[in-house]
């Protein structure tokens, strides 16, 4: 008999409140401690995040089933932060028995976060506006990819020089999803995209990790710091891929198709500069 996933169940609802008091704050200035019955306002950021983090780990989760692999329930880790959150996570109990099942579960998470962030993105830039930037002196400006910029140049059309899109809320948490899934599908380590990689490079997918972490730590010298930090966290949870069990069944067309799509989605939702300061 499973337990109830209490702790699951607690860790759920204590980010879905932090991510509101981070909404409320984006939103309106709204500091909580001050007007806690004012945390409502953060909900379209909260649920909008909520729904792409447990799409994208539900879809990790039920694809790890389908291929009889055991994975827990999403933990969502609540945090005091830009957004309220430091994301989510499932951990598989137990070991990838093929290629196959490699791609369907590493691939899973981030194709659904990607596809509810798209959505969220085109309905959140539609109640976004052009604004003047004045006395904007080191205040956070955010970057873009190259999806998030065209979808901006088509919703909003082009943005006049000295001036910014004001995000709503929703399309605050679908530029977010973005990221989170680039973050996802850097073919390093056990990160999604490394699961992805590995499928297709096998033992040379060690090589190509640790390329990519000195070009994350690089570009943490001259583009954005948070790419060191990226770097140094891969470097302590290792680039190193553990085994399937039975890797001579091949890769399908179905797979390498989806495997293929993965890159698409990365190098589409990829930000060299996801943070910039007036």
């Amino acid at each position: 008999m499973r337990k109830f996933p209490y702790l699951h169940l607690l860790l759920f609802i204590l980010t879905f409140l932090s991510t509101m008091a981070a909404g409320a704050f984006f939103q309106k200035g709204v500091n909580i401690f001050r007007e806690p019955l004012r945390i409502y306002e953060g909900l379209p950021f909260s649920l909008t995040l909520m729904t792409i983090l447990l799409g994208h780990e539900l879809s990790h989760y039920f694809a790890s089933r389908k291929h009889h692999t055991k994975a827990t329930l999403p933990y969502f880790i609540p945090a005091p932060s830009l957004i309220g959150t430091f994301g989510a996570f499932i951990k598989m109990k137990s070991p990838i028995m093929t290629r196959r099942a490699l791609i369907d579960i590493g691939a899973a998470g981030p194709i659904a976060g990607f596809l509810l962030s798209v959505v969220a993105c085109i309905i959140g830039l539609k109640f976004s506006s052009i604004v003047a930037i004045k006395n904007t002196e080191g205040s956070l400006g955010l970057g873009d990819s190259l999806l998030f910029s065209l979808l901006s140049r088509i919703i909003l059309g082009p943005t006049p020089e000295a001036h910014e899109i004001l995000l709503h809320p929703v399309a605050f948490a679908g530029w977010i999803g973005l990221f989170v899934t680039s973050l996802n599908l850097i073919p390093v380590g056990q990160l999604d995209g490394g699961h992805i990689a590995y499928a297709f490079l096998g033992e040379r997918h060690k090589s190509v990790s640790i390329i990519l972490v000195v070009l994350l730590l690089l570009l943490g010298l001259f583009s954005w710091e948070g790419w060191a930090f990226w770097g140094v966290i891969m470097v302590v949870l290792g680039v190193k891929h553990p085994p399937v069990i039975y890797w001579e069944i091949p890769l399908d067309r179905r797979r390498t198709f989806i495997g293929i799509s993965a890159l698409v989605i990365f190098i589409i939702t990829f930000m060299p500069s996801p943070f910039n300061i007036f």
